[in-house]
């Protein structure tokens, strides 16, 4: 499966990396908006073709899948563009900037029978499965409280401080604790609610969501940009619990019983970077001639994207391109 990446920012460069270590993808071209930018990037990671635009690269018919790797405030345009060309997507989270725009791109790929998916890595990741199995299995009981966090000291970054770029920590690490819930939790959503602390540009900087299923589970998830968080996430039952250490690319699982006696870690399988997974389910699902991928369908990304306008219009947080 040869890759098309559009964007050249630290997430471009994960991607190459990932594409770079393995055997059936290949990290085939670069697009970015200057030529320079495109060849240097080219250039540092093997990458045949550079082009200085993002329509040439969407125009390269060798190219099976786009990857778009630019800010969420910048998905909608050029997703639309390849999908009108007819080029499949894997674009990056937050999917968009609103579930309007979500809506539109997802409706868009229908029409066009178009493969489209959501670059949320951790849906794909071995993880998913092992703890799936530990739940069905039994091995906690009941499930009645699930907790995130996802923390990190960014500082006062364009992309989180800036309203144009769709800032605050909500689409770039609330998203992981909100799927987190979602990939362990099929139940529907009964209410959501939360508060957040604002920069001065009225971007939310850190927040924390109460989320209680009509099964009875309650979750209690955070997300910040100004500190660093421990990152674990905790799923309780009545018997026992399971504690993944980091909601944003686990590697270990820890199983416990009744009175938090230990039971086993579990090591996730050793890893390129983790994102490989997500490419090798969209080449799976090419190859199978689906739409959407199994582990991400637009119904849980549309799902999400909704979920974050209602937290942040109860925020008061907002986008021009929410207009």
């Amino acid at each position: 499966m040869k890759v098309g990446i559009i964007g050249t920012g630290w997430i471009a460069e994960k991607a190459a990396i990932t594409l770079n270590g393995l055997d059936n993808c290949e990290a085939y071209a670069v697009g970015s908006r200057q030529q320079e930018t495109a060849d240097a990037f080219a250039a540092k990671w093997n990458i045949p073709k550079a082009y200085g635009s993002y329509t040439e690269l969407i125009a390269d018919k060798d190219i099976d899948l786009v990857y778009i790797g630019t800010p969420h405030s910048h998905h909608y345009d050029v997703t639309r563009q390849a999908i009108m060309a007819g080029k499949p997507c894997l674009v990056e989270k937050a999917f968009m900037a609103n579930a309007t725009q979500a809506q539109d791109i997802i409706q868009l790929a229908h029409e066009k029978q178009v493969f489209l998916a959501e670059a949320i890595w951790t849906r794909y990741q071995p993880a998913v499965g092992i703890v799936r199995k530990l739940m069905a299995d039994g091995r906690i009981g009941q499930p009645r409280m699930v907790t995130a966090t996802l923390g990190y000291s960014m500082g006062n970054k364009p992309r989180i401080m800036r309203p144009d770029l769709c800032g605050g920590a909500l689409l770039d690490l609330g998203v992981y604790a909100l799927n987190f819930v979602r990939m362990f939790c099929d139940a529907d959503i009964e209410s959501v609610d939360g508060h957040c602390v604002k920069s001065d540009t009225g971007m939310d900087l850190t927040n924390a969501i109460t989320i209680i299923l009509k099964d009875g589970i309650l979750a209690n998830v955070q997300s910040s940009a100004q500190c660093v968080g421990d990152n674990i996430g905790v799923i309780a039952g009545t018997e026992g619990n399971i504690i993944i250490d980091n909601i944003n690319n686990p590697q270990t699982i820890t199983l416990n019983g009744p009175d938090r006696t230990f039971v086993e870690t579990i090591h996730v399988p050793q890893q390129i970077t983790g994102y490989e997974y997500q490419f090798l389910a969209c080449r799976q699902a090419l190859i199978d001639g689906l739409t959407e991928p199994r582990e991400m369908p637009h119904a849980e990304t549309l799902y999400v994207m909704q979920l974050m306008d209602e937290l942040r219009h109860k925020w008061g947080v907002r986008y021009p391109m929410d207009n």
